[in-house]
């Protein structure tokens, strides 16, 4: 690799990283007065088109099972989502908003469309924030195509009787 190439991947991890950090507390500021936090309108937000198992919405997300779990139990007790059966899988079940979900998430809709507004014009128009998102998306794929070629390495045959190596550095 290039210091050229090197540079480019830093500038773009911390780019990504603080576009990361904008768009939660822009999230954060929208979904609050809806009563929800951007994790809530996250997880919200992936079921509105049709119920998914947890696991479905964090494969969607980019983030673990279980930080979803977390969500998906918080938003069924607060009465925003529920749990209805998945025919595909018995203990799997589907993640579906409630009415009450949707008219929280309804809520946000004012100032997301306001928010989209403001970034195509300081973009310069639809077709330049267009272009924004299709390359997002092509360094996500990019990204998700090099994780899933670097195959965890194989841990080396165990030799029976002979103890691991130890993990201690020795005293010199």
């Amino acid at each position: 690799m290039s210091r050229e190439e090197q540079d480019a991947l830093s500038r773009t991890a911390l780019g990504v990283f603080r576009l990361n950090g904008q768009f939660l507390a822009v999230s954060e500021e929208l979904a609050r007065p809806a009563g929800l936090t951007a994790a809530w309108w996250q997880v919200l937000g992936a079921v509105l088109h049709g119920p998914l198992p947890v696991a479905g919405i964090a494969r969607a997300m980019g983030i673990t099972r279980q930080s979803v779990q977390r969500i998906a139990d918080l938003l069924v007790a607060q009465g925003l989502a529920s749990y209805e059966p998945n025919p595909a899988h018995r203990r799997a079940k589907l993640l579906t908003p409630t009415p009450e979900g949707r008219a929280a998430v309804g809520r946000i809709d004012p100032g997301h469309a306001e928010l989209a507004a403001r970034l195509t014009r300081e973009l310069g128009g639809r077709e330049a924030f267009a272009e924004t998102a299709r390359i997002l998306e092509r360094l996500s794929a990019a990204m998700e195509a090099i994780s899933a070629s670097q195959a965890p390495p194989s841990p080396p045959p165990s030799r029976a009787g002979t103890a691991p190596p130890s993990r201690t550095p020795s005293p010199d």
